[in-house]
């Protein structure tokens, strides 16, 4: 895969061709060669001078590099997303720094797209240059009101008025499990506002574990396959309670059946 180009998609589905044999440390091997690129990224960005296509080109950096230390990536459900036609919100559970970097190597290609983030995100002094140059809306989770209302109008005239799809993840925190009582609705509530679908998805990435002290540096664990799934577009009908349990389905059938 040439990291200049994007991503090669068939039927809607992109897997690993031939995974690697991991190297002897995986995790040391995948931080020396990405650590750069994000140190280059944030100066690129910081700059002025990113772009769409930058986005693109160091989301498929990562996922050759990951690639690279011996992990397998499965990326299904993208012929919902390029059937679509239209700005959507993207709502799904949320477990490693994985997706974060990833998900835009898929989508971007297919349709203009940012994240809801937390505002710690784009203060970091490296990634939150690269993270305010892609435009996201931020949430602090110390005002809940203020940031529904944030959410709400922001999204909506990005969704309106420029056609950029969101993601959204309704975890507190990102997590290896799915638990639905920590499942808000802020993404149903958006979509319903803007009068755009819903897509649902689901992703098991522990392959990226989360650090400590720094979560964002876990350990690299290449046995685990990255997996995305992202599920037919949906109507919000009524206060779309149908749309958010169907989203929760989704993503709960997916992860029985990834074990």
């Amino acid at each position: 895969m040439n990291p200049e180009t994007n991503i090669s998609i068939s039927g809607g589905v992109y897997r690993t061709a031939e995974p690697k044999n991991p190297p002897l440390f995986p995790t040391f091997s995948f931080y020396r060669r990405i650590l750069p690129l994000i140190l280059e990224a944030s100066k690129t960005a910081g700059d002025g001078s990113w772009f769409e296509g930058q986005w693109i080109r160091r989301g498929n950096q990562v996922v050759e590099n990951l690639e690279n230390v011996g992990c397998s990536i499965e990326v299904t459900g993208l012929e919902h997303i390029q059937d679509l036609g239209r700005p959507c919100v993207f709502i799904g559970n949320h477990m490693s720094s994985l997706e974060t970097f990833v998900l835009p190597a898929f989508i971007l290609p297919i349709m203009p797209v940012t994240f809801i983030v937390k505002q710690s995100l784009v203060d970091y002094p490296v990634f939150g240059r690269i993270m305010r140059a892609c435009d996201p809306i931020t949430v602090t989770r110390k005002n809940p009101r203020r940031d529904l209302k944030d959410v709400l109008e922001k999204g909506t005239r990005k969704l309106t008025e420029e056609g950029i799809s969101i993601v959204v993840f309704p975890q507190t925190t990102r997590s290896s499990t799915f638990a639905r009582e920590h499942f808000n609705t802020i993404g149903i509530k958006l979509a319903k506002r803007a009068g755009v679908p819903v897509i649902p998805f689901a992703l098991k990435t522990d392959a990226w574990g989360i650090g400590w002290p720094l979560k964002d540096l876990g350990i690299i664990r290449p046995s685990r396959t990255v997996r995305f799934a992202f599920g037919k577009p949906m109507e919000i009908t009524g206060n779309g309670r149908d749309q958010h349990e169907a989203t929760i389905e989704f993503i709960t059938e997916k992860f029985r059946l990834w074990g």
